[in-house]
């Protein structure tokens, strides 16, 4: 009880405090979003060969880069879910993709609502909360464009997560991939369409031609665009001309080292062993190597769909007054400890790409090494633009280092997982608690690739006691699942089984 009252104190506040603010001059904003993309791109260095990002790297040249950047949680819904409330999974109870949040926190503030609620002209596209129905309610925006679906519109229609997407032909020579894993999605290849067909170039295709016809919509207000690209999410389909980009004999396979995993404890093993029978199957069938240039590939795609509209903004008459702010939601495991997905606590799950450039804060090209969560993006946004503050965020203003990124952060980066599961990313380390009580700790200074647990080495404890006090003390329970609701995706409504009420999101 205290908890529930605990956060309904949390959405009234922020709703009260949101009734007023400074009348100030404000930004746009160009929120951008990639999903599943880890830290494969130029700036940040985490693959070990030639990765082609021009766009991201030329807007991280432009603005601030935080290269210890993490996600709030290692999967889609609840990550997206912490980036656009500002708070962890262990505040909401959103902790899986079998949450909606607002049947179950009808009052919650978003960033969208937050945004529309003060002043700005709102409109998306894409994935930006998670993106099956549901997540999404029409009520936060001024408009938003659906994404189709339509690249694999054979898997998707039919499906009560996909009730827009319309039929498509299943093609006779699916898996294009040429090998079955864990799920339909679980494919690579390329469609027999033109690039401009493809889903993504779709959602790509809107944020342009909004950005083109500013001066046609008089809008007298600032704008709040949000574009969200599905890639690099499985499936990786990409036009030939991103796969050319990376020959076979060029792609760097991960090492594969069982003994990694002797000293996690079984918890962290578990997480690791989730899916490891496609990654048993592409080793076995040879087609490991092409799996990872398909990855490569659609982080390619996205990165030229980004710079499409970074050009139009730049061609348009609020490129001088514009914040842009680019994010992923998650990374992805592409074999390291064994493990072919996102999900787990480790480095290659939790660090993301994360850019800002905001005009007049901070020098160009400049890297902020200090750990930074996802759900810091919401206070940021609220400061860089003079909204009304909201109280209890669990994330903080980025501000600070923006106009220093060499400031030091005590703080570090959470990423909860669905079980409980918590890793904290300080500069120089990473400690993994498990429900349990286990423990793992890596020294990113000397181990860099966490493939020595110090975690019981008496000369470090002093690591993990200071990291602990930012553990969450009263995790909230998890919120109630889809199951316990009845959608309808056309009036957008859910309806609690229980007790007959409605909940409107549109």
């Amino acid at each position: 009880m205290v908890k529930l009252f605990a956060v309904f104190l949390l959405l009234v506040t922020g709703h009260v405090l949101a009734e007023a603010g400074p009348a100030k001059t404000r930004q746009n904003v160009l929120f951008l979003a990639i999903d599943d993309l880890n830290d494969w791109v130029g700036f940040l260095d985490g693959y070990p060969g030639k990765v082609h990002t021009p766009n991201l790297d030329r807007l991280a040249a432009s603005g601030t880069a935080f290269t210890n950047a993490h996600c709030p949680a290692p999967v889609c819904c609840p990550s997206r879910a912490a980036v656009l409330s500002g708070l962890y999974p262990t505040t909401t109870g959103i902790y899986t993709n079998q949450h909606w949040w607002k049947p179950n926190l009808p009052d919650l503030r978003t960033i969208p609502i937050h945004f529309r609620e003060n002043g700005y002209h709102t409109v998306g596209t894409g994935k930006i909360f998670h993106h099956t129905a549901g997540n999404n309610p029409p009520i936060q925006w001024n408009h938003f464009k659906r994404a189709p679906f339509n690249d694999n519109g054979w898997l998707r229609h039919g499906d009560p997560s996909y009730p827009w997407t319309p039929p498509k032909p299943r093609p006779r020579n699916f898996p294009y991939s040429g090998i079955k894993l864990y799920s339909g999605e679980a494919d690579w290849g390329v469609l027999p369409q033109a690039e401009h067909q493809y889903d993504d170039s779709l959602v790509a295709d809107f944020a342009i031609d909004y950005l083109e016809n500013l001066s046609q919509k008089k809008l007298g207000k600032p704008f709040f665009l949000a574009c969200g690209f599905f890639h690099p999410h499985l499936p990786w389909y990409t036009p030939r001309r991103y796969l050319d980009l990376y020959p076979p004999e060029e792609i760097h396979v991960p090492e594969n080292l069982p003994e990694d995993l002797d000293d996690i404890p079984r918890p962290g093993r578990r997480l690791a062993e989730k899916k490891s029978g496609d990654l048993r199957r592409l080793r076995e069938t040879g087609r490991w190597r092409t799996a990872i240039q398909h990855y490569l590939a659609s982080i390619s795609f996205a990165d030229a769909l980004v710079g499409r509209v970074l050009e139009s903004l730049r061609n348009s008459r609020a490129s001088s007054n514009t914040i842009v702010l680019l994010w992923s939601d998650h990374g992805w495991h592409l074999g390291e400890k064994g493990h072919w997905h996102k999900r787990t606590l480790w480095e290659e799950a939790t660090r993301v790409p994360f850019i800002i450039s905001a005009p007049g804060t901070g020098r160009a090209g400049q890297r902020c090494a200090q750990p930074v969560s996802l759900v810091d993006i919401f206070p940021t946004l609220i400061e860089l633009c003079n909204l009304p503050p909201i109280r209890n965020l669990d994330g903080i203003s980025l501000v600070p280092w923006l106009q220093d990124p060499a400031k030091s952060r005590q703080r570090p980066a959470l990423t909860i997982e669905e079980s409980g599961h918590v890793s904290l990313r300080t500069l120089h380390h990473r400690v993994i608690r498990y429900t349990t009580g286990e423990w793992e700790l890596y020294d990113h200074r000397t181990d860099p690739s966490e493939r020595t647990n110090l975690a019981k080495d008496s000369r470090h404890q002093e690591v993990i006691k200071s990291a602990s006090r930012w553990l969450p003390q009263s995790p909230s329970a998890p919120a109630a699942s889809k199951k316990s609701f009845t959608f309808d995706p056309h009036n957008f409504t859910w309806k609690r089984k229980k007790t007959g009420e409605i909940i409107k999101g549109k």
